[in-house]
């Protein structure tokens, strides 16, 4: 028997109360039920249309709109509201940050169940546009239409396009005029090299029929003025791909690195493909507090690196080292945080999951002449064990960073085994952070917490949080 599909409703006159995860808006339904809305700011007066409906909660979207909220400012981006980036950016920054705190406070006593001392302001960014270092451009030959193009009449023009995929579609692209993310001279390399492949007839891809020849293109920048550009191929065409990548060498003589791939395989990921150098170096440099990072077209790096800063001295700042600690860095990626933090400890220990990522932290350690650190690659449930531990030391301070996925169970309960005097959780989401902290709370005891924007315009924030034993 088929399921009969739930009767869309609309309700009229709705205010929107509150913003909650991942984005969405909050309002109550004339029934007492939560209704979620992508396209509304908290103190908008609005008729919601829904389309889903759930037992606690409906989804829907904000149809007509019969009072602003004053939370609200103008879009600055041409493509607001159909690119799936930048999804704030119609509510004013200072309640921007309002959220993202409330939201971090919220998950860490309600589903952490937390007893918090004062609560840290939240830190903004200085830039609120133009902050990303890296960017990830998609071409296609069948550029996303909108709704007023198709129904329209006359000449769509170029198909072609160079931008961002549209959310919760895998095959459609749409074509970016101007982004706001990165700074100059992202956007003029990618009009030109969109012009360029029109102008000589080099075929976009399309990823339902997997042809074409031009797949994606990186744009990565550094504070030390390095930009790197790396084009991938979806099959090797060295007339044409030399067409395009002597253009880019030619017209942008301060790319410092410019690189491609030649992938034919179903997914665009490039972490199994072998990265060419074709002109200049293979890596870029970062640069923070002296310390040299050397960035591959592979490497992990934080995507705001003036806020990075912040976020790394706040993390050291709350470990409060003497140069006396043994520190274990867990999740330690490229190793940035470890050796930000070397300095002032006796010992650093990083961990990491990535083979790469661990090559690349040890070679930076060697760059930055960091002869107090230590790194190991393995599953972090599996490798931070009684053996590990006993071969390497008790450590007297954990700092972890964890992906969006939290902390293993193995490895919360190997932390309470070992019970270091101080334990600094850096999160980019406080609800697995808030999970996890529940499951230490009988032996830590929160002692500071501290927001940190890394991303202006989104719903993202990080956390940090400083325990003690009890």
């Amino acid at each position: 028997m088929s399921k009969r599909r739930a009767k869309k409703q609309v309700f009229e006159n709705i205010e929107v109360l509150d913003a909650g995860a991942k984005g969405k808006t909050i309002a109550k339904a004339p029934d007492g039920k939560v209704i979620f809305l992508p396209n509304a700011v908290p103190g908008d007066v609005v008729d919601v249309q829904t389309f889903k409906k759930r037992t606690a909660y409906y989804e829907g979207k904000a149809t007509v709109f019969h009072k602003l909220s004053d939370k609200r400012t103008q879009p600055l981006c041409e493509h607001f509201g159909v690119c799936g980036g930048c999804k704030w950016q119609d509510m004013a920054y200072e309640h921007q940050l309002y959220y993202k705190q409330k939201e971090v406070t919220n998950n860490l006593t309600r589903i952490g169940h937390l007893k918090l001392p004062e609560v840290t302001p939240i830190l903004g960014c200085e830039n609120q546009y133009y902050y990303r270092n890296k960017m990830e451009f998609s071409f296609s030959d069948s550029r996303w239409l909108t709704l007023e193009e198709i129904q329209s009449e006359g000449d769509l023009g170029d198909k072609n396009a160079l931008g961002f995929h549209i959310p919760g579609m895998w095959d459609k692209i749409l074509d970016l005029n101007t982004c706001h993310l990165q700074a100059a001279p992202s956007n003029a390399i990618r009009n030109s090299v969109k012009q360029f492949a029109i102008e000589n007839e080099l075929e976009f891809f399309n990823t339902r029929n997997q042809t074409g020849l031009l797949r994606t293109m990186m744009i990565r920048t550094s504070s030390t003025g390095d930009i790197m550009v790396m084009i991938q191929f979806f099959k090797e065409d060295k007339a044409k791909r030399e067409l395009i990548l002597d253009f880019l060498s030619e017209t942008f003589p301060e790319i410092t690195s410019l690189q491609y791939v030649i992938n034919g395989k179903a997914n665009d990921t490039i972490y199994d493909q072998e990265v060419i150098c074709y002109k200049g170096n293979d890596h870029i440099f970062e640069e923070m507090e002296g310390l040299k990072f050397k960035i591959n077209a592979k490497s992990f790096y934080q995507t705001n690196s003036a806020q990075a800063f912040e976020l790394y001295k706040i993390t050291r700042d709350f470990a409060e080292l003497t140069g006396n600690e043994l520190v274990y860095d867990l999740y330690t990626g490229t190793g940035t945080i470890a050796q930000f933090v070397a300095k002032q400890a006796k010992k650093v220990i990083g961990v990491e999951a990535v083979p790469d990522a661990i090559t690349a932290a040890k070679e930076n350690a060697q760059l930055n002449h960091i002869n107090n650190v230590e790194f190991f690659v393995g599953d972090m449930k599996n490798i931070f064990n009684a053996e590990f531990i006993k071969t390497h030391g008790d450590p007297d301070v954990i700092i972890t960073d964890p992906p969006r996925d939290g902390m293993h169970k193995d490895v919360v309960q190997q932390i309470l085994n070992i019970t270091p005097r101080k334990v600094v959780y850096v999160s980019c989401n406080s609800a697995t952070q808030a999970r996890d902290l529940a499951l230490m709370d009988a032996q830590y005891k929160v002692i500071k917490t501290q927001a940190v924007d890394m991303f202006p315009q989104t719903f993202h924030v990080e956390n940090v949080v400083l325990l003690e034993r009890r």
